[in-house]
């Protein structure tokens, strides 16, 4: 249910459950951990099929403690590690505990009709628990809270000015977008991507 293609150092994952809103199930998260820690790509590109980047947890496995499952931690966080530049690639609304992923990519982009929204509060669990962290890190706390306490579904125009995407572009151009922004990391030699990576996150180069 996830799509891996390698060309060029650049590693694009795939969510492809569009029959499902791409909603993501264990095994799904436990694919995109592995390939993301295993792949020596320079540049990792996130985005998936259909109209939606995903809908969420999958509610089937939701009733079978996937919210508790460590392997959403492991996913964020094995983006998170990668050392080179990581783009989230938003086809589509992003919801629930799929926010995860795409905040621990490096960049986000979005197509104009995509909506984001975690409704934690609503539906009684908590998020993942690096997610909040990384929700506020880049929105702000008052905005984070916003959107996990208050509930609030916001869109695309509202998520670029608020920080949560870094692009708007049309849906044709996703690809040709993130390819673009990936075009001087793809060029660099690694080390020197990892090393300036490490510097704008605040860590030692």
């Amino acid at each position: 249910m996830i799509r891996v293609h390698n060309a060029a150092d650049c590693c694009t994952i795939t969510l492809s459950r569009p029959e499902k809103a791409n909603a993501l199930t264990e095994t799904m998260l436990e694919g995109l951990a592995a390939v993301v820690r295993e792949t020596s790509a320079k540049v990792l590109i996130l985005t998936a099929e259909g109209k939606v980047f995903s809908a969420g947890a999958d509610l089937d496995g939701m009733k079978q403690g996937l919210g508790l499952s460590p392997a959403w931690e492991a996913a964020s966080g094995a983006i998170a590690a990668f050392p080179g530049l990581s783009i989230a690639a938003l086809n589509g609304t992003l919801a629930g505990g799929a926010m995860g992923v795409a905040l621990a990519c490096d960049l986000r982009i979005a197509v104009p009709l995509a909506t984001f929204f975690y409704p934690v509060m609503r539906l009684g669990y908590r998020p993942q628990p690096s997610d909040p962290a990384r929700l506020a890190a880049l929105v702000g706390p008052a905005r984070a809270k916003m959107i996990l306490l208050a509930g609030q579904r916001i869109d695309s125009e509202t998520a670029l000015a608020w920080g949560l995407v870094d692009r708007i572009c049309a849906p044709e151009a996703l690809t040709d977008t993130a390819m673009s922004l990936a075009e001087q990391a793809l060029a660099a030699d690694p080390g020197h991507v990892a090393a300036l990576k490490r510097m704008t996150n605040g860590d030692t180069p």
